[in-house]
């Protein structure tokens, strides 16, 4: 099993590529069950989650055809992806497969609108948290669907003559379910209009993708959307957006190492909230031509107190990541998460670096140090894991991350970038 080594105390200095949004890739590929044309996507970043679905597109009968890698002057490389799904060959998701990737439970929304049924396993992924389908089971059913949970999976059929638009309004925020609703309703019968819709700009990204495929989309980014449905949709060809994950997880890296860094291929509009948050930590951050400008002052990180909040506030996937950062502020922060009822697995982790975090409910106290060791860690789930890669680079001697597969699903060529700009960095293979 492969671990990462670190070695500490190396400001990052240079050019970070930002890859395309593993967040806006995969539904993006999903919708390539709505049509019998190719849809063509840009800017696809490789990654064990985005490879795994393509395994699991193709088990429904998608033809798929990878350009080779194309590799630019800031050192980013650029992947085109061709899905083309002229029949459904299997409406059945299979537990082996949906079980490795929650996300592809979302293929319950395509194949339902165009096959008028699915069978599904209950998903898995990360554990950091129970993520019930209850949101999107109460969706699909307001258009009209029955549904049905048997044996571990749900089974789902449209009524006779397909989905019907319906008006829905969410309990709660759930970006994937918005993603299945928005699918669905595109080949539904009449409007649909959701309420308390996800406003995050993977919604924005796949609602623009569908539209270019001759949807009836409008209002993506607000929390109501409306969508006429259409008879039929067909290919395009759409360029996935900049992961702002990524983006703010390097920014924080800079801000803890000190350096300076430009962060290209990514808009720093994406992440409002959390830029500035790293800004009253005491970094720099600007936006550029291409990209964004990071300095970081390494010892003078201010205490920042944060909670997360489904989009435009903090992001979740995020708060590891800044909980890394505020370990060596000068002073006291708290961090407090909403979203998840299971995401601190990380806090003992950055406790064997000599972090002082203690914690209470869903908010984590953190009390700054003067420095940190590098120990050896083990990732526990993807955002976590990039967590214990930021404290490393601060840390004092080796850091050694176990279990990288969870770095492997969302951040695409981490060592190589971390190396460009001056880090210590190596991936270990037993």
């Amino acid at each position: 099993m492969d671990r990462i080594r670190i070695v500490g105390g190396n400001a990052l200095n240079g050019i970070i590529p930002i890859s395309g949004a593993k967040n806006a890739a995969l539904p993006l590929m999903i919708a390539s069950l709505l049509t019998s044309d190719t849809l063509t996507l840009e800017n696809v970043p490789h990654l064990a989650d985005v490879e795994g679905l393509i395994r699991i597109l193709g088990n429904h009968g998608v033809d798929i055809a990878v350009n080779g890698r194309r590799e630019h002057q800031d050192g980013s490389y650029s992947r085109t992806v061709h899905f083309t799904c002229r029949t459904v060959a299997d409406t059945t998701a299979p537990y082996e497969l949906v079980s490795k990737m929650r996300a592809s439970f979302w293929v319950i929304g395509p194949l339902l609108a165009r096959e008028g049924q699915a069978r599904v396993s209950l998903p898995g992924g990360c554990a950091i948290g129970t993520r019930p389908v209850d949101l999107f089971i109460e969706g699909l059913t307001a258009l009209g669907a029955e549904m049905e949970i048997d044996g571990g999976y749900i089974n789902a059929k449209a009524p006779k003559g397909g989905l019907i638009g319906a008006r829905y309004t969410f309990p709660k925020v759930s970006v994937g379910a918005t993603h299945v609703m928005l699918m669905a309703a595109s080949l539904a019968r009449g409007t649909t209009v959701i309420g308390n819709a996800a406003r995050e700009p993977e919604v924005v990204d796949l609602a623009n993708c569908l539209n270019a495929m001759g949807a009836k989309i409008s209002g993506a980014g607000t929390s109501t959307i409306k969508i006429e449905g259409v008879t039929s949709l067909s290919g395009a060809r759409h360029r996935v957006l900049p992961d702002r994950i990524e983006t703010g997880t390097y920014a924080m890296a800079v801000a803890m190492t000190g350096g300076d860094v430009t962060l290209s291929g990514t808009d720093i509009t994406l992440l409002d909230t959390a830029i500035e948050a790293i800004r009253r930590a005491g970094a720099e951050v600007s936006a550029v031509e291409g990209g964004i400008r990071v300095i970081g002052h390494g010892d003078q990180i201010r205490p920042v107190d944060i909670v997360t909040e489904p989009f435009p506030g903090f992001p979740t996937d995020l708060q590891a990541q800044f909980m890394g950062l505020m370990t060596r502020a000068n002073g006291v922060s708290h961090v407090t998460e909403t979203i998840f009822e299971n995401r601190f697995m990380h806090v003992q982790e950055l406790a064997r670096l000599g972090a002082k975090i203690t914690l209470s409910g869903q908010t984590a106290r953190i009390e700054g140090v003067t420095r940190l060791r590098g120990a050896p860690v083990m990732a526990t789930d993807l955002r976590a894991s990039v967590s214990l890669v930021i404290a490393g680079l601060a840390a004092e001697g080796e850091t050694m991350v176990s279990r990288v597969y969870h770095l492997d699903r969302g951040f695409e060529r981490l060592e190589e970038k971390l190396t460009r700009c001056g880090a210590i960095v190596e991936r270990i293979t037993d």
